[in-house]
């Protein structure tokens, strides 16, 4: 899409305010799993936040770069739910509360004072919105619909014909051959997904063999304190969110007897990512410090209430709801 043109032509035709341009543009290309990919939307968070400081732009790039991941069916939860034995589709209402939460926070703590509007006066071209948009939300689209339909299909399949659809719309309205899509494979690696995948399904079955789960089962901790403070410690210090939760999963499993509910899953997951977005070791961070050249300790300020204000009700809702 990128190298097609189309993401140009969507961010060329976008009349919006300057708040909404912010953080749209990250969440957009969020639906496009690219490993440290704040990179693509740095330029267009510097673009649309003139006047804005650094650090905010900074904070905003990677805070919405990951809202939508919550929700996002193809992104964290395809791994997550797979490795908790859910529903893909039936989990993401009750991750919802979450994604509202980073959308509204965010929104009140990042960008309610941000003033202006981006955009020419010349009437924007539909098509070249809905067509960029179109192609990101078709993948989940057939995926889903298949599900639905197949009910007793292998799951991968209706995967991969919603993926490879959409890469042939990507190719046939950007104007691509294949020979063109040699540089793009080469440039996205995607041999690191599957290394990525591998690893966590690996890490989860030796942890599980281990023992290790029945020892830390062993101390008396609450279902509260796991599935949140550890979680959340768990995304800090690794810079990822689906590791914590193949650490996680086996503990509980251990620990409770029994298979992990949807309500739990969600706490647990939303947890991870309040850790994720503030971890040093995390790449769309390391990239976003560099392009908007500021210092860590300064990135963390616009988010350090808003990471604690979701760690806070996390908590109330494990031990309310688990």
């Amino acid at each position: 899409m990128e190298r097609g043109g189309l993401l140009d032509n969507l961010v060329s035709n976008l009349r919006m305010s300057k708040k909404m341009f912010m953080a749209f543009a990250p969440a957009l290309l969020s639906l496009l799993p690219i490993p440290g990919g704040a990179l693509l939307s740095a330029p267009l968070v510097r673009k649309g936040g003139d006047g804005v400081s650094g650090e905010r732009k900074a904070a905003i790039n990677v805070w919405y770069r990951h809202t939508f991941i919550l929700i996002y069916p193809l992104g964290a939860l395809l791994a997550t739910t797979k490795m908790a034995h859910l529903n893909l589709y039936a989990t993401v209402p009750y991750v919802a509360p979450g994604f509202l939460f980073m959308l509204l926070g965010g929104y009140f703590f990042l960008l309610k004072d941000i003033p202006g509007r981006i955009g020419d006066r010349n009437p924007p071209i539909v098509s070249k919105i809905t067509i960029p948009v179109g192609i990101v939300l078709l993948a989940p689209t057939i995926h889903f619909s298949l599900m639905i339909l197949l009910p007793n299909i292998i799951p991968e399949i209706p995967l991969m014909i919603g993926i490879i659809s959409s890469l042939a719309l990507s190719c046939y309205f950007g104007d691509l051959h294949w020979k063109d899509c040699r540089p793009v494979l080469s440039n996205m690696k995607p041999w690191n997904f599957a290394l990525l995948i591998i690893g966590m399904f690996l890490l989860l079955n030796i942890f599980q063999a281990s023992g290790a789960p029945e020892v830390i089962a062993s101390v008396a901790i609450s279902q509260a304190f796991l599935l949140v403070i550890i979680s959340a410690f768990l995304g800090f210090a690794i810079g990822r969110i689906q590791v914590p939760v193949s650490i996680i999963l086996p503990i509980y499993y251990v620990k409770y007897g029994a298979m992990i509910s949807p309500t739990a899953f969600a706490i647990m997951l939303c947890s991870a990512m309040m850790g994720y977005v503030i971890s040093p070791v995390h790449p769309c961070i390391a990239i976003s410090l560099e392009f908007f050249n500021v210092k860590f300790k300064d990135f963390l300020k616009p988010l350090r209430a808003l990471v604690a204000i979701g760690i806070g009700l996390a908590f109330i809702a494990a031990s309310v709801l688990c």
